[in-house]
C-alpha cells in the first residue's frame, strides 16, 4: 500500500534530519540482507536500543539473527506487524527500524515469557527494580516512559497491561500487539536474538528529550446498546447478546446481513465499553463457525456494549497531531496503530490522506492487533509517544 506516496515527504525529511531525535530506516522484505541495509541507513550513531517492526512476509528468524550480528553491542527489540508505518505513512512489506541514540536515551528491555500463565509478583518486582536502577543510573535524563510489544495472539494483553502498570509508578506506558497481517496465524516478539511466542518485551526508557505518551481514537458512542449474556472470557468469545446468538444480534442492531459480516463491518461499526468515565473499544476480530463473535480484547458476561460511530479519520488525526504540536512540533513520533484503523481507512478511501499526515509529522511505527496505554489494552486506537527538543534551538 502506498509505497510511493511519500516522495515529497522523503525529500523534506532529508532536510530535517539534523532536527530529528530518533534515527529511522526501512527496507523492503525482499532485500537479501535487510539488517545490514538498515544498519547502513541508520548511520554510525551508537544506539542504546534498536526497534524493528517486521512485515509477516519476511523470515522473522533470519531478520532477527542478522540484526543480532549487525548490532552486537545494542539491545534489539523486534516484533511482527499487521502493516508498517514508514516514510510514506501506511505501507506493507517493509522492515522498519528505529534507533535510539545513546547520547539521548538509556534503555532497559525486559523479556516477559509465558504471559498466559503470568506469575504477577516476580514480574512486578523485577520491573520495579529495573525502573529504579535505570532512573538512579541516569540522573541527567529527566524524562521516562515504557514501550511494550506483546504477542498479539496470546489473549493475555489485558492481564499483562494491568499487572505491569503499577510497577511503573509514574512512568507512562504505551505499546502494541504484534500482528500477522490479516491472517491471524502467528505473531512473534524477540529480544537480542531470542524469538518468543506467548511473550512480551517491555522496554523501560529514560531520555534527555521531553516525551509525551498519548492515545487517540475517532469514535463517538451512540445510544445503541447491547448486553453480553453468554461469553467465554478466556478465549474472548461472545456467544450471545441480549440472549440471542451473538453475530445475528449484532448484525440486527447495526442493520447488516448476518451472513455478510466481515472485517469492514467491524471496523465501521465498532462497539465500546465504559470504563472509569471513558469509552474504550472492544473490537470484534471475526465471526467463528458457531456464529459467535471473537474479540481482540477482554470481554465478559454482563458487559454493556455501546455501538460507536467513526468520525472523520483525516480531520481527527490532523487535529490530534496539531494538539501534539501546540508547544512546538515533535521531532519524531512512534505510533502503534490498530489494524482496524487501517482497514477503515482503506474502506473509506482515506489511506493516502492519512499517510500524508503521518509522514508530515514524522510518525514511524506499525499496525497492531491491539494497543496498550497505561493499565489498559484497547483497540481501534493509536497509542504512541512524541519526542520534543527542550527548546527550538536544540538540535
Amino acid at each position: 500500500m502506498l509505497a510511493d506516496a511519500g516522495t515529497e515527504y522523503a525529500r523534506a525529511r532529508n532536510g530535517h534530519a539534523q532536527c530529528e531525535i530518533l534515527r529511522t530506516a526501512q527496507v523492503p522484505w525482499t532485500n537479501t540482507a535487510p539488517a545490514r541495509h538498515l544498519k547502513s541507513e541508520l548511520g554510525s550513531t551508537p544506539f542504546s536500543l534498536v526497534a524493528l517492526f517486521v512485515t509477516p512476509n519476511a523470515d522473522f528468524a533470519k531478520v532477527v539473527a542478522e540484526a543480532e550480528q549487525c548490532f552486537p553491542d545494542t539491545d534489539v527489540v523486534a516484533c511482527t506487524t499487521a502493516g508498517e508505518i514508514g516514510n510514506s505513512g501506511y505501507d506493507d512489506g517493509l522492515i522498519v527500524a528505529i534507533g535510539f541514540p545513546d547520547t539521548g536515551f538509556s534503555t532497559t528491555p525486559v523479556l516477559i515469557e509465558d504471559i498466559q500463565q503470568l506469575h504477577a509478583q516476580p514480574v512486578i518486582d523485577r520491573i520495579a527494580l529495573e525502573r529504579l536502577a535505570l532512573q538512579e543510573g541516569n540522573p541527567d535524563m529527566a524524562h521516562g516512559f515504557a514501550f511494550l510489544v506483546v504477542d498479539g495472539l496470546s489473549l493475555s494483553e489485558d492481564t499483562l497491561a494491568a499487572t505491569i502498570s503499577p510497577a511503573l509508578r509514574d512512568m507512562p506506558i504505551f505499546g502494541g500487539s504484534a500482528g500477522d497481517g490479516i491472517d491471524f496465524s502467528e505473531t512473534l516478539v524477540a529480544l537480542n536474538g531470542k524469538i518468543a511466542r506467548n511473550a512480551a518485551v517491555l522496554t523501560l526508557m529514560r531520555s534527555k528529550h521531553r516525551a509525551q505518551v498519548f492515545s487517540l481514537d475517532h469514535l463517538v458512542p451512540t445510544e445503541q446498546q447491547m448486553v453480553v449474556t453468554e461469553a467465554d472470557p478466556d478465549r474472548r468469545i461472545v456467544k450471545s447478546i441480549n440472549a440471542e446468538p451473538a453475530a445475528r444480534e449484532y448484525a440486527r442492531i447495526v442493520g447488516k446481513d448476518p451472513e455478510q459480516l466481515d472485517r469492514f463491518t467491524f471496523a465501521s461499526h465498532p462497539v465500546v465499553v465504559r470504563i472509569g468515565g471513558s469509552h474504550h473499544v472492544r473490537a470484534i476480530q471475526q465471526v467463528n463457525d458457531a456464529g459467535e463473535l471473537v474479540f481482540f480484547s477482554a470481554i465478559d458476561e454482563g458487559m454493556v456494549l455501546t455501538v460507536a460511530t467513526p468520525s472523520n479519520m483525516v480531520e481527527h488525526l490532523r487535529r490530534k497531531m496539531e494538539e501534539l504540536s501546540q508547544d512546538g512540533a515533535p521531532a519524531n513520533i512512534i505510533g502503534c496503530d490498530c489494524i482496524l484503523r487501517r482497514i477503515e481507512a482503506e474502506q473509506t478511501q482515506m489511506s493516502r490522506e492519512l499517510s500524508d499526515i503521518l509522514s508530515t509529522h514524522r510518525v514511524t511505527g506499525f499496525s497492531t492487533y491491539g494497543e496498550q496505554i497505561g493499565p489498559l489494552h484497547v483497540n481501534h486506537t493509536m497509542s504512541g509517544v512524541a519526542f520534543y527538543h527542550a527548546d527550538p534551538t536544540q538540535k
